[in-house]
């Protein structure tokens, strides 16, 4: 046999037929949580040499005026989808969002919802960084969220899924408990770090907004139908799971895409084994079943 790689140890091998069943508070079947990025987006950004932030030369017009769609007008009309349909978000924000359009942070934090840093700006990125580099993004982002919000981050979601190999050892050191970077299960898990009690959050690639419309190019009305499938297949398991529904609402907040959308989320809240809760909650929920 040729010998590969090691495993990188970051999580230990448990097959998900014989895990002990556990159920959600109130013996629900699936805790569901929704994931609004808010984003900012630098239209000139600094050259990062391992990744161009744009398609297009820069300044890249087109990319960063449809994303400024968020920050101007579908953020609200995605928020008040969610709000009536009884959803909290728990937000992975760019944080510099809270210098560069606070009102979008202030109208997120007056609806309750929780956040976690999604770095800085997402046209920075984790590749190529250094340790002192990677640990001042993550003192920035507990400073400017406390200050912006009273909030505690306690999530961390890499900025544009970027990593360096000493991320996830770092935000446990420095108290986080929650990482949104690891897509290989349906419930949540212990990461083995150097130190603190770090645990992955189920988040989801595949019934991500920007993977729905952007790469598996589905309409409104398929994506709709492709999250009550996630639902229903997950509700119908043996033992409690997560559902993440990741948004951004540049893509979901347009007007021909947010009534399907509403629709998943008046479904899902009429089920009796859904939990509509966020992503700390669910931390706190899970480590109190083990």
């Amino acid at each position: 046999m040729i010998e590969g790689a090691a495993d990188p140890g970051l999580y230990d091998y448990v097959p998900y037929r014989g895990r002990k069943p556990f159920a959600w508070p109130g013996g629900k079947k699936v805790a569901v949580w929704v994931s609004p990025n808010l984003e900012y987006y630098e239209i000139d950004p600094p050259l990062n040499p391992h990744r161009k932030a744009w398609a297009m030369p820069h300044p890249d017009v087109v990319g960063y005026s449809h994303r400024d769609h968020a920050n101007r007008v579908s953020h609200w009309r995605m928020a008040d989808v969610m709000t009536r349909q009884g959803f909290p978000g728990s937000v992975s924000l760019s944080v510099a969002l809270c210098q560069h359009h606070p009102e979008v942070v202030a109208d997120a934090n007056a609806r309750g919802w929780e956040f976690f840093s999604h770095g800085i700006y997402n046209t920075r990125y984790s590749y190529g960084m250094d340790e002192a580099q990677e640990r001042a993004i993550i003192e920035d982002s507990i400073r400017t969220v406390r200050e912006a919000t009273g909030q505690a981050i306690r999530g961390w979601l890499a900025p544009a899924l970027t990593h360096t190999p000493r991320t996830l050892d770092l935000i446990a050191e420095y108290g986080l408990d929650y990482t949104c970077d690891l897509y290989h299960d349906d419930q949540p898990f212990r990461v083995n770090t150097a130190s603190g009690d770090l645990i992955s959050m189920p988040y989801s690639l595949e019934v991500n907004d920007h993977y729905g419309f952007f790469i598996y190019n589905m309409s409104p009305r398929e994506y709709a139908r492709t999250l009550i499938r996630q639902f229903e297949r997950l509700a119908d398991e043996p033992s409690g799971t997560v559902m993440c529904i990741p948004l951004h609402s540049y893509l979901i907040g347009q007007p021909h895409r947010i009534g399907a959308f509403e629709d998943v989320l008046r479904h899902i809240a009429a089920d009796g084994r859904a939990w509509a809760t966020t992503s700390g909650e669910i931390a706190d929920a899970w480590r109190a079943a083990q």
